[in-house]
């Protein structure tokens, strides 16, 4: 007898809650794969190369922006601590960054970390469960969740893409008091920062993790369809 002879079903509801469950997961997977997706060597210079890309009002050239956006995207990759940016200075000895910006970059780099954390443990825990599905006689419902999960991602991906058009500064604002502190992330329009990541580059990122999101969730509702019963 197979492992499967021995494993009693559950009660319909609680596959549906697991169902549920999975495509809670298959949202947070789908939304974090795309953000890893950009934090890649190869985005930078796509963006910094998008027609209307503004220039750096203070003098950074395209391949000075490049160079310097590149090593903060290093350390937030990273086990460095903040030394590897606040040792950084620029040719006459200034510092690239001041205090604020550090603080900030140490935020930035835990929250970022986390969100990978939670990114992997999401991608283990839909494996696990379709493991788990496959054995325990509920493949049909985890399916429905991955279905789900999908189209939730593309819907939800809509609205944030909506509120980013419409009003990008509150959302924008908004989002940081989230996973900040408020005004800790407020810099002056000459700090390096905002002279690398100006708010172009923060409303492109939304715009492309939405985009990544919804095709990533299109594939799920792709992969995951019913299957055709035999005539």
């Amino acid at each position: 007898m197979s492992l499967k002879t021995y494993i009693k079903p559950a009660p319909d509801f609680v596959y549906r809650i697991l169902a549920w469950i999975i495509a809670l997961l298959t949202l947070v997977a789908l939304t974090l794969t795309a953000v890893r997706v950009l934090l890649t060597p190869v985005f930078l210079p796509f963006e910094y190369n998008m027609p209307g890309f503004p220039p750096d009002p203070y003098g950074f050239t395209k391949e000075e922006r490049l160079y310097w956006s590149d090593i903060a995207l290093d350390y937030l990759l990273n086990n460095d601590g903040i030394d590897f940016l606040g040792n950084l200075q620029f040719q006459d000895g200034t510092a690239v960054y001041n205090e604020r910006e550090l603080h900030h970059m140490v935020d930035v780099k835990l929250a970022l970390q986390n969100a990978l954390k939670v990114w992997i443990g999401a991608l283990v825990l839909l494996v696990s469960c379709a493991i788990w599905a496959w054995r325990g006689r509920w493949w049909d419902d985890y399916r429905a969740g991955m279905r789900l999960g999908g189209w939730l991602s593309v819907f939800f991906v809509a609205g944030v893409i909506l509120v980013v058009a419409l009003s990008f500064g509150v959302f924008f604002i908004g989002f940081h008091n989230i996973f900040f502190q408020p005004g800790t992330w407020m810099f002056y329009w000459s700090d390096t920062l905002i002279r690398l990541f100006p708010e172009r580059f923060w409303r492109d990122i939304f715009i492309y993790v939405g985009a990544v999101t919804a095709g990533l969730g299109l594939l799920i509702i792709w992969i995951f369809k019913p299957a055709r019963k035999p005539a």
